[in-house]
């Protein structure tokens, strides 16, 4: 665990990298005791586990695969919390016209055109149905979101007033640095220093980052030409500001499927979301409300 101690303020930054959930979470808390801080991210860990294990496909207990194992065939009952899950990633599916989508199908030449509208839902049984065969769920897209939020959730039920999750890159972030400055995105992720949006200031938000691998290395989706022989700029990245990281992951991607003037208007006209669009020349498009 690295300890930064501030030289004004008796808090201290104490920092733990582990790989979960296949990828590398830093928990950040900030505190006065190396033992408490400890046994905090100790409990994070643990949470983080938990939702792992939740949403995983594995095991005879997985409610996912047993979801999954009866699709076309019958409605499947699950916690309130998976449930819940499911029901805030259909509203964003709507949301975001389909590009973001819980579904997917193990046979696509003979399951053709399922989305998340053949997913149903009974409210009152806490059932989850998939109508096709051959139909699937996976939380992939929002699934390191979710579980980012739930460790900040119960970092500060037991205490931690200050704190940064982060899990690949998107972060979670809550209270102050020991200097009493909010937390930006360099403070709380070094590694994001020279980006553009690196002094946003992220505390008690969310942030997720999604990196459009096509535009970055093939050469021919940076030339597109349009009609008019203008060039037709291609979405290199998105980075998503948001109250909470499930929200942030799962709309980072599809912001670059739907391109940069309807990534911004879809982002402006929700509440509490905004975002940072870099193209492929780097020019920055920041949504209504950020200043960089």
């Amino acid at each position: 665990m690295l300890a930064v101690k501030n030289l004004v303020s008796r808090s201290t930054i104490y920092r733990h990298s582990t790989m979960l959930m296949g990828t590398r979470f830093e928990i950040t808390v900030v505190g006065e005791n190396p033992g408490w801080a400890t046994e905090r991210i100790n409990i994070a860990i643990a949470e983080i586990n938990r939702v792992d294990k939740l949403l995983s496909t594995f095991g005879d207990d997985s409610a996912i695969n047993r979801v999954n194992g009866n699709a076309g065939i019958a409605p499947v009952k699950v916690n309130s919390e998976l449930f819940r899950l499911v029901n805030r990633s259909l509203q964003i599916a709507e949301l975001t016209y389909g590009t973001f989508d819980i579904t997917y199908s193990t046979a696509p030449k003979t399951v053709a055109g399922i989305s998340y509208k053949d997913v149903v839902l009974d409210e009152k049984a806490q059932t989850v149905f998939l109508t096709q065969k051959g139909m699937r769920i996976s939380f992939a897209a929002n699934g390191k979101g979710y579980a980012a939020d739930r460790a900040k959730y119960i970092l500060q039920m037991s205490g931690v007033s200050s704190g940064v999750i982060n899990a690949g890159g998107d972060m979670v972030a809550w209270g102050t640095q020991p200097d009493s400055e909010p937390w930006t995105v360099a403070a709380a992720d070094p590694e994001q220093a020279d980006k553009p949006y690196a002094q946003l200031n992220i505390s008690n938000l969310a942030l997720a980052t999604s990196v459009n691998v096509d535009a970055v290395n093939v050469k021919k989706n940076v030339t597109a030409i349009s009609n008019k022989g203008f060039e037709v700029s291609t979405i290199k990245s998105v980075t998503i500001l948001s109250p909470t990281a499930e929200m942030a992951d799962a709309m980072a991607a599809p912001v670059i499927s739907i391109g940069i003037n309807a990534g911004l208007y879809l982002i402006n006209r929700l509440n509490q979301v905004a975002c940072v669009i870099v193209d492929d020349h780097d020019r920055v498009y920041p949504s209504k409300g950020i200043a960089l």
